[in-house]
């Protein structure tokens, strides 16, 4: 039997109200500053509602966005939803006390990733837009799961199409830089150019050690920014086309 809602959706977007019992408040007291997309992962939509539902699986999220472009609100955004997990951005840890989470309904990378129904893709464009007006959310903190977590996720991955988020005034993006031949860094390299993909890496948001050793952290962090701004190729390489990409990115952020 569905929780009696004892309060009112946040968006005028929202279909219906599916209320978890998986959240808190916020640490500190103030509102989201962020946005974090996810993909659900599950075969369907019901799998992925129940799951956010269960107390005893202690994830949730503030809305679940189905493949058709239903929108369920699941937690007031005043409250601290589970969706994040271990995270860490612009240095900060406990993305869950300041973002608000998003779930899109998609098979995942387990299960059949496909391409978003551009039906789906409408619906978290503007629900983005309409949180993003109502938080004064910059565009360099609308994120990945996987940005936040680059180690353990991977979602919602290289076919979520960023760039429609963008032409609407949601989050941050240039045009990648066409793939060419050139030098490259990757796993195992070490010395000075590592250390600056590094720092570029973490000048950005993401959780990368300047350390001057292209170890595993420095690998994933590039995957993830791969899967949101280079999704061409998702190889964990810094190649010329990754870097020169992540060079626009911070001459043009907000």
């Amino acid at each position: 039997m569905a929780t009696e809602a004892v309060w009112q959706a946040d968006s005028a977007l929202v279909s219906r109200l599916e209320p978890s019992a998986n959240h808190n408040e916020r640490a500190g007291g103030a509102g989201p500053d962020m946005l974090v997309l996810h993909y659900t992962g599950m075969r369907d939509a019901a799998s992925a509602l129940a799951r956010l539902r269960d107390p005893a699986a202690e994830v949730s999220a503030h809305y679940l966005v189905d493949e058709d472009g239903t929108l369920v609100q699941l937690v007031p955004e005043a409250r601290r939803a589970w969706h994040a997990g271990l995270s860490r951005w612009k240095g900060r840890d406990d993305v869950n006390s300041r973002s608000i989470g998003i779930e899109i309904v998609n098979p995942g990378h387990e299960h059949g990733y496909r391409a978003f129904p551009s039906e789906q893709i409408a619906t978290v464009v503007q629900l983005c837009r309409d949180c993003v007006d109502r938080w004064s959310i910059a565009g360099d903190q609308v994120v990945a799961h996987s940005d936040v977590a680059p180690a353990r996720k991977e979602d919602p991955g290289e076919f979520f199409p960023w760039n429609q988020l963008w032409a609407a005034g949601v989050g941050h993006f240039v045009a990648p830089v066409e793939m060419r031949s050139g030098r490259f860094l990757l796993r195992g390299d070490a010395g000075p150019p590592v250390a600056a993909w590094q720092e570029m890496l973490a000048s950005y948001g993401y959780p990368c050690d300047i350390n001057g050793t292209f170890d595993d952290t420095t690998h994933f962090c590039t995957l993830a920014f791969q899967r949101h701004f280079r999704q061409a190729k998702v190889d964990g390489c810094a190649d010329a086309s990754t870097v020169a990409t992540l060079h626009r990115l911070l001459a043009t952020r907000p």
